[in-house]
């Protein structure tokens, strides 16, 4: 991880940086739980609604078409499930930080759609699962706790207000993996995110 960042660094640090964003996003995730054990079966399982908050900073790189952010989030990820003697619900959030690159494939008349490509790493700060009423907290489950990844690939459209400020609307879907989990129960988050965002524009 050290050496990504490094990596990112050194690359940023040869670039002629032509003006910088603040950006503030929130919307809804649409969480798909992937679970898998040795030793039990798993419940039927159901996606589930839950929301999504960052805030973060962006350059934009020599070309103009080419971007790096990175963003502190917050995200939930919620599903329902049971089978014919129980129900559960799972109500999680992850507090994480997400690098992305994107790439502009279309400009015209303030419109500009992008592609997007990035990485998050999160941990688990809230969770709860509900079984026939009764609640366990999820912080000491260690196929929800610990350390996480979340690869991510997205569109995003932004409309140029004025000279300072954009307004966007995007989609992106990410795929997230415990790396801390050792136990025989495994757990994976495929999550579609519908974002919202406002960029305050500095040059």
């Amino acid at each position: 991880m050290k050496k990504l960042l490094m990596f990112t660094l050194i690359v940023l640090s040869f670039q002629n940086i032509h003006s910088q964003e603040i950006y503030l996003q929130t919307g809804k995730n649409f969480t798909n739980y992937d679970y898998k054990s040795d030793t039990s079966s798993s419940p039927s399982l159901q996606s589930g609604t839950g929301n999504f908050y960052e805030i973060g900073y962006r350059i934009i790189l020599n070309n103009e078409k080419l971007k790096y952010a990175i963003g502190l989030n917050l995200n939930e990820y919620n599903a329902i499930g049971g089978n014919t003697v129980s129900s559960y619900s799972w109500n999680t959030q992850y507090l994480g930080v997400q690098n992305t690159f994107s790439i502009a494939f279309l400009k015209a008349s303030g419109l500009e759609v992008s592609a997007n490509a990035g990485l998050g790493i999160n941990t688990l700060i809230y969770g709860k699962q509900n079984i026939n009423g009764q609640y366990l907290d999820l912080s000491s489950q260690k196929e929800f706790s610990g350390l996480w990844i979340a690869p991510k690939l997205g569109l995003q459209a932004s409309y140029n207000v004025n000279n300072d400020i954009n307004l966007s609307l995007g989609y992106g879907y990410s795929k997230s993996f415990n790396l801390t989990n050792s136990t025989a129960e495994k757990l994976s988050f495929n999550n579609n995110q519908i974002q919202f965002g406002v960029n305050f524009i500095f040059r």
